[in-house]
């Protein structure tokens, strides 16, 4: 068996991924990998990523945790690596099963978008009745992401269980990159400021530009709960202009998926009764760690060391749970 060369793979450009170096990096350190690498094509297209997968196959990479640019058609290149043996994991978004990944590695998106309105929806408190709703905007990423579908679902099953003292006022889907963010976001604002009450921010960019506008703005009326850790957005938490973020676990994914792939490559089996979904681990961060309503959360300070703690929880139970190994 020759030994793993890991790539993590990228749809296009985005801040989400950066962590997805360092958790390769550390994957080929800790578990002796002949190497490692993170690549990204330079625009967000499905072919210049299949281009990139198969230049990096050409140089003898044989295991690979890709983010699906294309929730179907990435699963068509998956097969392709399959058919040479060569094992795969869906990083950061999963594939349409059935899928030829051994597993996807993400976050529950519906989960942290479900927890996330359910810690807006607190904080916002008992001006929210049902004489008078109140109105949460949704920030959104790409239409075409296969997460954002299960995120429109998540924040719209939270206010529904208000039993209509809360209610959505606009789901603003393609709001992750950083022109069409503060175009959408601006105007909403503008048009709508006085009657929101609260947004919920599923997307990295998004939650990053709503942060400094929510900031300008100045006056705090508005809660709002964003997504990731972009420093524009811990610093608002800080501030007292956010009430908190959702943390996910880009680190934890490249990691734990190179070593997923080496037990692959030397043997294991996914069970028959694996989930596909492994939770990389969702949680609230705040300035100081308390409870937001029912949402129990991390203070800014201990945010890096849980993720590496949830990894490393995941890491211990992974074969026992889920792989049947020589």
């Amino acid at each position: 068996m020759t030994p793993t060369k890991v790539a993590a793979v990228a749809g296009g450009p985005h801040p989400f991924f950066d962590p997805w170096g360092p958790g390769i990096e550390d994957a080929v350190a800790d578990f002796g990998l002949a190497g490692g690498t993170y690549q990204f094509p330079p625009q967000w297209e499905l072919t210049a990523q299949n281009n990139m997968v198969e230049t990096l196959v050409a140089q003898g990479y044989n295991a690979f945790v890709i983010f699906p640019g294309d929730a179907n058609g990435t699963n068509a290149l998956l097969d392709e690596l399959l058919a040479q043996d060569i094992p795969s994991i869906a990083g950061g978004g999963c594939t349409s099963e059935p899928s030829p990944a051994a597993f996807c590695i993400a976050t529950d998106v519906g989960n942290s978008a479900y927890i996330g309105t359910k810690a807006l929806i607190a904080a916002m408190g008992d001006i929210c009745t049902v004489e008078e709703p109140c109105q949460i905007v949704h920030i959104a990423s790409r239409l075409v992401d296969p997460n954002t579908q299960a995120r429109i679902a998540a924040v719209d099953r939270a206010v529904a269980e208000t039993n209509g003292t809360v209610e959505v006022l606009q789901h603003l889907t393609d709001s992750d990159d950083q022109e069409a963010a503060t175009e959408k976001v601006g105007a909403i604002l503008a048009a709508s400021g006085d009657e929101i009450d609260g947004m919920i921010s599923v997307a990295y960019v998004g939650s990053s530009v709503a942060a400094t506008l929510l900031r300008n703005l100045g006056d705090k009326r508005i809660k709002m709960i964003g997504i990731d850790d972009d420093p524009e957005v811990l610093s608002a938490i800080e501030d007292g202009f956010l009430v908190g973020t959702m943390s996910q676990n880009p680190y934890g994914q490249a990691y734990l998926g190179s070593w997923v792939l080496d037990q692959i490559r030397h043997g294991c089996t996914v069970k028959d009764d694996a989930p596909f979904l492994i939770d990389s681990g969702t949680f609230l961060i705040t300035a100081d760690g308390a409870n937001v309503g029912d949402v129990p959360s991390t203070a800014i300070a201990d945010y890096v060391q849980k993720r590496v703690d949830i990894t490393n929880e995941l890491m211990a139970s992974f074969e026992a749970n889920y792989l049947n190994c020589p």
